[in-house]
């Protein structure tokens, strides 16, 4: 037995971990490779911390389950971009964003802040179409590499967003195989250096490198700006529904298969 007394530090890590997944004590036990009776009565404090939780903690907490949620960054330079970008999935719904691209800076932001993500983004390219198509690259390999291998999530999540005469409906699941499908009819508007048949673009490539299935449907609407903007708030919202943990399955695989057809 350790004589060293309670590390709050510690044991608050270890707790929280354990409201995140939502795992119960006897989990979390299992986890750490200890018994229940000595999980729960050093995280009471009513116990000394003996090397049995000590050890079982600093696994855990070095662990790739441990790692799972916490972000995806991601660094693409090319001959046409230089992108950094870090994606929490976790977060709060705070952004900052750079691309040079006033819509594409706006229609990100609304990914973040409907979808609870903390998403900082510094981007430049040679012209906009690369620009876009690389971010949308980016954000995929940032939502794979940020999940995981996807257990306990919702998995699949789905939104209807109206803006004005607008209506976008956006579902996904996370299922690890990427299929993309969108219906909508654009005016051809630049939209302040955002050419609107990038939408489709942006998506389909965020779709590809997240390893997920995207259908995104704009239901009515006449603006190009308001069609864009209902789609992406729509997108953050499924999103949000998607990657949130199901406390019911408690770190289980979403899946009737086992694994998830690629994921980390």
């Amino acid at each position: 037995m350790t004589d060293v007394r309670y590390p709050e530090e510690l044991i608050a890590k270890v707790r929280e971990f354990q409201l995140d997944k939502g795992y119960t004590d006897q989990q979390m036990a299992d986890l750490m490779g200890c018994n229940r009776r000595t999980y729960q009565q050093t995280r009471t404090r009513k116990m000394k911390l003996g090397n049995a939780f000590l050890k079982g903690a600093m696994k855990l907490l070095t662990s790739k389950e441990a790692a799972r949620r916490k972000s995806g960054m991601i660094t693409r330079k090319t001959g046409e971009t230089d992108i950094t970008m870090q994606l929490l999935i976790d977060g709060t719904g705070k952004w900052e964003i750079d691309t040079g691209v006033f819509m594409l800076n706006h229609l990100l932001s609304q990914i973040a802040k409907h979808g609870r993500f903390d998403l900082i983004i510094k981007a430049v390219g040679d012209d906009p179409h690369h620009l876009i198509e690389d971010v949308g690259i980016c954000l995929g390999q940032a939502f794979h590499e940020a999940l995981g291998e996807r257990t306990g999530i919702i998995r699949m999540g789905d939104a209807t967003v109206p803006l004005d005469e607008a209506l976008s409906m956006v579902a996904v699941d996370l299922s690890g195989r990427p299929y993309f499908s969108i219906d909508v009819t654009f005016s051809g508007n630049d939209m302040g250096g955002f050419p609107s048949d990038m939408v489709r673009h942006f998506l389909e490539s965020l779709a590809i490198e997240g390893r997920m299935n995207l259908h995104a449907r704009v239901l009515a609407g006449i603006n190009d700006h308001h069609k864009a903007e209902s789609l992406f708030k729509a997108l953050g919202r499924a999103l949000d529904m998607a990657t949130a943990v199901d406390e019911r399955t408690r770190g289980e695989v979403p899946s009737t298969k086992g694994p998830i057809e690629g994921a980390k």
